[in-house]
Order: C-alpha cells, then structure tokens, then sequence
C-alpha cells in the first residue's frame, strides 16, 4: 500500500479497520490510508470476497483478509472458480490482481475447524494467497536493515538458507523453520554440518534448484 498511493491497492475484511485486525496485523492502516483503501465488512465471506474478485477484474489490487483463513472455506467458490480460473479461462484476457490472506494451521486451545493447514491447497500461481502460521504472532523475531528499507520488495521463487552447512539439508517453512534449526543445532553437537532452507517463499513451486544445489554439493 505504501508502494502505490492511489486506491488501487486497497485492504478489506473482518475487523481489519476499527479493531486494527484480529491479531492486530492491519495496525495503523486505517489511520494512514483512510476508509476508502481500509474497509471493514461484515462476517460474510463470500460476499467480501465476491467483492473483491469482482474489483479485480476492473483493475483494483485488493487484499481481502479472512480472519483466519478456515473462514475462507465460506468463500472457496469466489477463490477457485473465479480468481483461479478466469485468467485461464478468458485465455489471458482477464487478469485477477487479487491477494487473499489469513493466519494459517494450527493453533492453541481452539477446535479442530479453526486449525486447519492450507498451504498445500493452493499449488496454482494465481491467485496470490498468502497463509501466515497463527501460533507465530505472539512471537518476535529480528529484522534487518534490509527489510526495513521502504524499497525492500520480498524475493519470490527462491529458498532463503537461514543456516549454512555441508552434510545434510533441512527443508521447510512457516513455523517449522525454527523446529528445523533447532535439529540442525543439535545435530552439530554430534559433528553434522546441516543446511536449513526456508521455502516459504517459493513453497507453490518447491523451489528444486535449491534443492538440487543441496543435494549434490
């Protein structure tokens, strides 16, 4: 939002203005962008996130924010039928500039149908959907210089090694990247050099270059 400062890009969903988010994610967004790319909507899912489909195909960048992303099961029909598919289906002729977002997998001391891993659902490079693990927003974690420069833009589409190592490779994302360099932590104390790969940000495309180079180097 701050990379375009006209309403194109805009936020909308469950608690994301007023109440700056469930998890307090969208934090100072209404105050800085005001209610016209900050917008509140009721506990209907389908109908935000048909609205928000529906801005896509007219050039709108919206970022429709369920929740938790087990909601977005109310709209799954908007996600796979018409974000997923129109591109295709118009043989490139209509474009769906749209991200849906929403915490993600397990968390504590809620049912099993606000605990559920999407993450392997959605393997198709359109739409954009980005799943962030519910149990790691109460946890902090250093920021770099680089990340902080308003330029930063995410690389897409390549691993980021979080540990260097020789013998063995770790691969994962989310949460279970600070599982995995915990092994690798341990595993060092026994004298085995372990890489640990963190793919989130090429999970739809499992990122095998990274992979392969691991493998046989």
């Amino acid at each position: 939002m701050r990379r375009c400062q006209q309403i194109t890009v805009f936020l909308m969903g469950e608690e994301v203005g007023e109440y700056q988010g469930a998890c307090k994610i969208s934090k100072g967004l209404l105050e800085k962008y005001g209610p016209d790319r900050v917008i509140d909507t009721p506990i209907t899912e389908a109908g935000f996130a048909g609205i928000g489909v529906g801005a896509a195909y007219y050039g709108l960048r919206p970022v429709v924010k369920f929740m938790i992303f087990n909601f977005s099961m109310q709209a799954i029909d908007h996600i796979i039928n018409s974000a997923a598919k129109s591109n295709c289906m118009s043989v490139g002729q209509i474009s769906v500039p749209i991200v849906f977002r929403g915490p993600n997998g397990a968390n504590a001391g809620v049912d099993v149908q606000h605990s559920q891993c999407y993450a392997a659902w959605y393997a198709y490079p359109d739409p954009v959907v980005f799943l962030e693990n519910e149990l790691l927003y109460g946890e902090s974690f250093p920021i770099s210089a680089e990340v902080l420069d308003s330029s930063f833009c995410l690389p897409i589409g390549k691993a980021k090694i979080e540990r260097e190592g020789k013998y063995v490779t770790i691969t994962s994302f989310s949460k279970m990247v600070g599982h995995a360099l915990q092994v690798a932590e341990i595993l060092s104390k026994e004298g085995i050099s372990a890489e640990v790969d963190d793919i989130v940000r090429a999970v739809k495309r499992a990122c095998y270059r990274s992979i392969l180079m691991a493998a046989t180097t």
